[in-house]
This record gives C-alpha cells, sequence and structure tokens, in this order.
C-alpha cells in the first residue's frame, strides 16, 4: 500500500479523533478535513503557527508516520522518530552494531556500485555520455578506498544541468535548492524504513561523523538520489523559474515517496523498495545475505 503525503503549509490546527487526522483552519471558514491515519506515510509541517496535539502525535508514531518540521528557509530540518520502530529491535540492533569493518566495506562498496550505476542510467537516459560512470562503477573496490563515489559525482553533476556554471553545492545556485529539498525528503524515506527494519538511522557503514544522527540514513539513500535527480532534471526543463521554492515545485518534490522505481525486477513505489532495501541491510547485518538490494533504472 502507498502511504500518503500530506504538507501544511499555512497556520492549522492539527488533532484527531476516530483513528483520523483532523484538519481545523483557524484563519478560514471551512469544514474541518479528515484523513485515516493509518493511510499516513510523512506529514510535513512547514508554518510555524500550526498546533498539533499529543494525542495525534501518538497515533501518528504508532503508526510509524514520519512527522517532518521544517526550517525557516522552508526546508525539512528534523523528524519524529519512534522508539520503538520493530518487536525484534534489541537484537537488529546488536546485529548491526556487531558488524565486522571487513562487511561494512563490503556493504558500501555495493552501495557505491549502485549509486553511480544509476548515475550512469540517468545520464544515458537524457542522452549524456557517461561511459566514465561505467567504468568506475565496475571499478569500485572494498571500502571504496579509491574515493570513485566522489569522482563520480563530481562528474555526474558537471554533465547532468545545461545550465552554465551550475555545480553541486547546498548554497549554490538553484536547482541546488530543489536538490536539497528533495534530498531531505529522501532522507526522511530512509531513516523511516530504517526504523520499520529496526535498526539504528545513527551507525553508519560509511558515514561517522559525531554530529550526524543520520550516518546510516545517509549511507543507504546514495543509490536513491538519482532518482531525486530525475525528478529535478524534469522540472528544470519545463523551464519554470526555480530560483523560489513555491508550493508548485514543493508539490512536485513531495511525490518523492509514491515514485515507482524498479528493484529485484519488480516495479514498486519507492518509499516501498526502501524498505525492501533495508530489510536486505538487516539480513546483511544478521549473516543470512551478502547482498543489499537496491533500485535500478529500467
Amino acid at each position: 500500500m502507498i502511504k500518503r503525503t500530506l504538507f501544511f503549509g499555512n497556520p492549522a490546527y492539527l488533532s484527531s479523533r476516530n483513528e483520523q487526522l483532523v484538519v481545523s483552519f483557524p484563519e478560514e471558514d471551512n469544514k474541518d478535513a479528515t484523513t485515516p491515519i493509518e493511510d499516513l506515510g510523512f506529514v510535513v509541517l512547514e508554518n510555524p503557527q500550526i498546533t498539533m496535539t499529543n494525542g495525534l502525535l501518538m497515533k501518528l508514531v504508532q503508526n510509524n508516520t514520519a512527522v517532518i518540521t521544517c526550517d525557516k528557509q522552508h526546508l525539512p530540518c528534523s523528524m519524529l522518530q519512534p522508539l520503538v520502530g520493530h518487536s525484534e529491535q534489541t537484537e537488529r540492533m546488536r546485529h548491526q552494531l556487531n558488524a565486522s569493518l571487513p562487511l561494512k566495506k563490503q556493504l558500501w562498496q555495493q552501495t557505491v556500485m549502485a549509486k553511480i550505476e544509476n548515475q550512469a542510467q540517468h545520464l544515458l537516459a537524457q542522452g549524456k555520455n557517461a561511459l566514465k560512470l561505467k567504468r568506475w562503477a565496475k571499478e569500485v573496490k572494498s571500502g571504496d578506498t579509491d574515493n570513485h563515489e566522489a569522482y563520480a559525482a563530481a562528474f555526474y553533476f558537471q554533465n547532468l544541468f545545461d545550465i552554465e556554471g551550475f555545480s553541486r553545492n547546498q548554497k549554490g545556485m538553484a536547482p541546488n535548492n530543489l536538490l536539497n529539498y528533495g534530498y531531505a525528503i529522501l532522507r526522511a524515506v530512509t531513516a523511516r524504513a530504517l526504523c520499520s527494519s529496526g535498526l539504528l538511522p545513527s551507525i553508519g557503514i560509511f558515514h561517522r561523523n559525531k554530529y550526524n544522527a543520520f550516518c546510516l540514513a545517509d549511507d543507504i539513500m546514495e543509490p536513491y538520489r538519482p532518482f531525486v535527480d530525475t525528478l529535478v532534471y524534469d522540472i528544470v526543463e519545463t523551464g519554470c523559474q526555480l530560483e523560489e521554492l513555491n508550493q508548485n515545485l514543493k508539490a512536485e518534490l513531495l511525490s518523492i515517496p509514491a515514485m515507482d522505481v524498479v528493484i529485484d525486477g519488480k516495479q514498486s513505489p519507492l518509499m516501498n523498495a526502501m524498505s525492501r532495501t533495508t530489510n536486505s541491510l538487516y539480513e546483511c547485518f544478521e549473516g543470512s545475505s551478502r547482498k543489499l538490494l537496491y533500485p535500478t533504472f529500467i
């Protein structure tokens, strides 16, 4: 089942009634709107004048709904996570924490190979040269000791957008703002799936910054980034204004969890594919598998 994403950009009062999320708009005369909580996967809160009851928060967390808040720049900045995301959480976390360094290096190798291959396929889909990426994807060593991931990312973004002077930089020119927003949504999707699989989003296989609470999410989302890039690329090609991240652009980017991807030869919504990826990661930690399951371009 595809879970819904709700975005709130105006002042609102959010509560629950009969297992429904109830939306009241204090500045408008509209009737209350309701949505079944069980249908929700993500709730994005952008306006600082949104009030939410504790009863609703409790029900959203129990439903494993990711509640995402935004900062003054309207970018996602935090996510509410459940304390218990899986019935076997303690055992699963123990397997994660006991994972050997060679295993982590092998998992990072698979992750980088999948990311570079997806970047190559995206460039090819846009009629661009991807021979270097194809070669680099095959040359990634355990732990990516030659840093192919960074070289590939630089080449990829230099050739993706036909925009003079563009480079990938969080504070750079548009469409960096769209990429930032899209990756933040993807990060939330990844963290939600990791919690559902009983894993700690903070303990990565490669990323290990002590100030980063989502190291594992940042690892596992890497091969999914090109799918966000495809959406941003299509937006850029429409010729619309990109400098301001308006409601229409946000609506496009909030469709990321429901995007169709191909994983294990079958089409699946991205958020469902992510759950399969995180479950395959646990199987690697637990020892029943040695292969991470990542999506591929058609």
